[in-house]
């Protein structure tokens, strides 16, 4: 792995400050007891913002990948600062007036930060998609490498686009936290309002749909699917099996075959009301197939191919009179 002091410092830098915005918030979530939405106001810049700490860290790693095009993905770089850092600005004013930053069109000035913040997430998401092309067109050598980069890459523009679901005319009628329907413009739940019973930490819904739960296991697969490859290298010295790098390359393929599997299994859960935590029989088959489609997978990357027969001479090959 390159050193830090090479990665696009714009983007560590903007993490930086996300680390000390995490800070500020969790001292926010201690002191502050106000509540909106069915959560601790302070709760939403405490999620993006050491979310965005992960992200941009591992854009920094990955432009450093880049053999062409370098240019370009440096401005792509400075692109999702820029774009990231007015979304976080606005997220943070609106906690700072006691407001809801997502979905709400209750005023004049909330509408108009809303739409700003609704353009600044699509330009962030161009921007990924570039590093993303850019990252497809480098020849990486190691090619496990290669396919974790990419592959996780490919997933996590999935599951930030999967945000974009969440900004359609919801139709549930009365969305919880004092907000009718006039007051917003889209939903995090599906089938019901938002704010209602959630799980801890998370806040995602325990009684519908959840549109959360793909968008973020989605965006992670860019630390995940590295970081599994990582381990694989620091596993190696000990397990020899690892030390093949094709064993590494099929495991790593398992991998992000079952990560898009189970980021479009979880969205389809969503999409049907259903709470992550309570699937019905259907959901549970499917995760059922996948799993096992996994452990086939890992068996098979995991098992000793059979050394190449030696071809016979032509003495062998000529008939006995």
């Amino acid at each position: 792995m390159s050193s830090w002091r090479s990665w696009h410092r714009p983007l560590v830098v903007f993490s930086a400050a996300m680390a000390a915005l995490a800070v500020v918030s969790a001292v926010g979530l201690v002191v502050d007891d106000r509540v909106l939405v069915g959560a601790p106001i302070w709760a939403k810049p405490f999620k993006f913002s050491v979310s965005f700490v992960a992200y941009c860290l591992t854009l920094a790693w990955m432009l450093t990948l880049l053999t062409r095009g370098r240019r370009i993905g440096r401005w792509a770089g400075h692109v999702v600062v820029l774009t990231g850092l007015i979304e976080m600005v606005i997220i943070t004013v609106q906690v700072v007036r006691g407001k809801r930053s997502h979905f709400n069109t209750a005023t004049a000035f909330d509408s108009a930060l809303w739409n700003a913040m609704g353009m600044t997430i699509v330009v962030l998401w161009a921007a990924t998609l570039v590093i993303a092309v850019l990252l497809l067109r480098t020849r990486i050598t190691d090619r496990a490498t290669a396919l974790a980069v990419r592959g996780g890459l490919l997933i996590a523009l999935a599951g930030a686009g999967l945000g974009f679901l969440m900004t359609l005319p919801s139709e549930t009628p009365q969305a919880a936290g004092n907000f009718d329907a006039a007051d917003t413009m889209g939903a995090h739940s599906v089938g019901v309002p938002d704010g209602g019973p959630s799980m801890p930490l998370t806040g995602w819904s325990t009684t519908g749909g959840d549109l959360r739960a793909p968008h973020f296991v989605g965006m992670h697969a860019l630390q995940l699917l590295p970081l599994l490859l990582i381990a694989l290298l620091l596993l190696a010295p000990r397990f020899a099996r690892l030390r093949d790098a094709g064993v590494r390359l099929r495991l790593v393929r398992v991998a992000v075959g079952g990560y898009a599997a189970l980021v479009a299994l979880i969205t389809w859960q969503a999409l049907r009301g259903q709470p992550l935590i309570h699937p019905d029989g259907v959901t549970l088959a499917a995760a059922g197939a996948i799993l096992a489609a996994v452990a086939c997978g890992t068996w098979r990357a995991l098992r000793p191919t059979a050394p190449a027969r030696p071809s016979r001479t032509a003495a062998e090959q000529e008939p006995v009179a």
